[in-house]
């Protein structure tokens, strides 16, 4: 496993966001996380990013215990993130966005290349060549000179993620990433992951279009009430019983 979740706890002064969650998340897989509205999905993200520590429990990547270190650490261990909220800097090229995520990555120095020290000029060509490779994975690369604040909301989806891909992520966490894409762009994203897996990168992502989540997701958790209710095939999750009483409700016996 690349991540494994031991018993993670979080509380928000008397609520419990998260109680005792256990699972793991393969190397190289595709791994939904979806539950209803509160079940603690965006909580157990912000454990894995750093954002929120959790009370209790494990977290391991590699093997390796990562549940107290901050944002900026786990960044440098190859995890990436985009937001349900889209994160650009807006007044900035695609380009510019790109790079400058580059240097929450380890041994990348921003000041030298601000002072135009020497070897500053050959790293600023290798960011450049950095950047468009992660734009062209992203299938955005046609706009790598475009303001970020002008490219359509599919557009400065793919971005997010070419930010996300300037990090060399061993695991990229997608929180949303089709909320309100039309069918087409759905379509592209879904082929754009799946590639993102087969060259080795693992996704854990949250995502309430089940359609897509069935069809994209290797393994999948389901969450409520910030437990774990079952973690395995989508076959298997599509016809838990739990599963089924989280989204719709225990069903009514007649009498």
């Amino acid at each position: 496993m690349l991540l494994e979740f031991e018993q993670i706890s979080r509380s928000f002064g008397g609520v419990k966001a998260l109680s005792g969650v256990t699972f793991g998340v393969g190397e190289g897989t595709i791994h939904g996380l979806i539950g209803p509205n509160g079940s603690g999905k965006t909580t157990l993200m912000n454990v894995v990013s750093g954002l929120c520590p959790p009370d209790g429990g494990r977290l391991l990547l590699g093997g390796r215990p990562i549940h107290r270190l901050g944002p900026h650490r786990i960044a440098g261990l190859g995890v990436a993130r985009t937001f349900q909220n889209i994160r650009l800097f807006a007044g900035m090229t695609c380009m510019e966005n790109v790079i400058a995520a580059q240097h929450l990555r380890g041994g990348r120095a921003l000041l030298p290349r601000l002072l135009r020290l020497r070897g500053a000029k050959i790293s600023e060509t290798r960011s450049v060549a950095e950047a468009l490779t992660c734009l062209t994975k992203a299938g955005i690369a046609a706009r790598k000179s475009a303001i970020a604040g002008a490219l359509s909301y599919g557009e400065r989806r793919r971005l997010e993620i070419a930010r996300a891909m300037a990090l060399e992520p061993r695991l990229l966490l997608l929180d949303e990433p089709i909320a309100g894409m039309r069918l087409r762009e759905i379509e592209e994203m879904e082929g754009l992951f799946r590639s993102l897996a087969r060259s080795g990168i693992t996704i854990l992502l949250i995502e309430h279009n089940m359609p897509f989540v069935m069809r994209l997701c290797h393994r999948i958790t389901v969450l409520h009430f910030g437990q774990t209710v079952i973690t395995g095939a989508p076959e298997e999750v599509a016809e838990h019983q739990g599963v089924i009483d989280a989204y719709l409700g225990p069903k009514r016996t007649e009498g």
